[in-house]
């Protein structure tokens, strides 16, 4: 990427982040400055600074399931209570906004989803995101939605939510529609400047500032990114027709067509009748090809995750007819 590096000074550096990166993540979207941008150790760090924050023992979060197991695993580690939206393969994994109201009680702090969604890749609709920032408002509880896939929306994007409301929390990073997870950079926005301090304060604790490194190598990979994310998404979407041709004519497998990200959700038709542990085990071991099984994400292993985005098209094409074979040598 050319990028140079012999001219930092390897030291502490801002707590909130390198300024001219945050303005320059800022100045994306409408309403949003600098002033609303905190740098992460990736979005996880984002994710675990925000539920430690704003949850404790006391309160109540309302998040959906299936997720990515941060957006679970930290909040029960707290305490909190929990109540799962579920979300159905036979409902497209569709997020229903009357689950989420019936879910609220008098001491909800947090309602988390993420979109596009990890694993399935659905999208949540403008109106429903428009609607969760008001539920948020009238609750008075805060909405925090994990957008790290969101730059790769196969249409047009919805809205940032933090631009929809000062109680919405956006999340991202560079490593998902960026393709540089190894240099964990994500950020939080919110335009909640008191909230933003809590943030920082949190940050402080875990790692004081993020690494310089890190950072410089994010700035002049954004700075530049019109000149390779058009390629990265391209070779992307190449794959995704190669992974949708496949798949609609899977003998065994189903899914809901993801409408964003670069994962998708497939599971085991439910006439199949498959030794689903060898499967895993003939897959990895015999055949070198790695998925995500299903009970990452709480889930029954006939589910499992699927990722389009990594490699080049012959790799990939030879994943998906590797995923053939152990099932083929699996089957009962």
């Amino acid at each position: 990427m050319g990028i140079n590096l012999n001219q930092l000074v390897l030291a502490y550096d801002d707590h909130i982040g390198k300024p001219t990166l945050r303005k320059l993540i800022g100045q994306e979207h409408t309403g949003i400055s600098e002033k609303d941008v905190l740098l992460t150790v990736g979005a996880a760090g984002a994710l675990f600074i925000i539920q430690t924050s704003i949850l404790s023992k006391e309160d109540h979060l309302i998040v959906v399931r299936p997720n990515y197991a941060t957006n679970i695993e930290t909040p029960r580690a707290i305490g909190c209570e929990i109540s799962f939206i579920d979300l159905n393969f036979e409902e497209q994994y569709a997020l229903d906004l009357e689950k989420i109201k019936l879910a609220l009680r008098s001491n909800t702090k947090l309602i988390s989803i993420t979109t596009p969604h990890n694993p399935t890749g659905t999208i949540v609709g403008k109106n429903v995101l428009e609607n969760l920032c008001k539920l948020a408002e009238h609750q008075g509880c805060y909405l925090l939605v994990d957008e790290t896939y969101r730059d790769i929306s196969f249409n047009n994007a919805t809205a940032l939510a933090a631009t929809l409301s000062p109680k919405a929390i956006s999340v991202s990073s560079v490593s998902k529609a960026y393709g540089i997870p190894g240099i964990r950079l994500g950020w939080i926005i919110c335009r909640d400047p008191l909230l933003q301090e809590v943030f920082l304060a949190a940050k402080e604790q875990i790692h004081i500032c993020n690494s310089i490194v890190d950072e410089e190598i994010a700035y002049q990979a954004l700075l530049q990114k019109e000149t390779y994310f058009p390629k990265i998404k391209e070779e992307m979407m190449a794959n995704f027709a190669l992974l949708k041709t496949w798949i609609q004519t899977h003998k065994y497998l189903e899914w809901v067509e993801p409408s964003g990200g670069v994962v998708c959700f497939p599971r085991f038709k439910k006439k199949v009748n498959i030794d689903i542990e060898a499967f895993y085990k003939t897959l990895l071991e015999k055949h070198r090809t790695y998925v995500g099984p299903g009970h990452w994400f709480e889930q029954g292993k006939r589910s499992f995750r699927l990722g389009f985005a990594w490699e080049h098209q012959p790799s990939f094409i030879k994943g998906l007819a590797n995923i053939d074979k152990a099932i083929l040598e699996t089957l009962l």
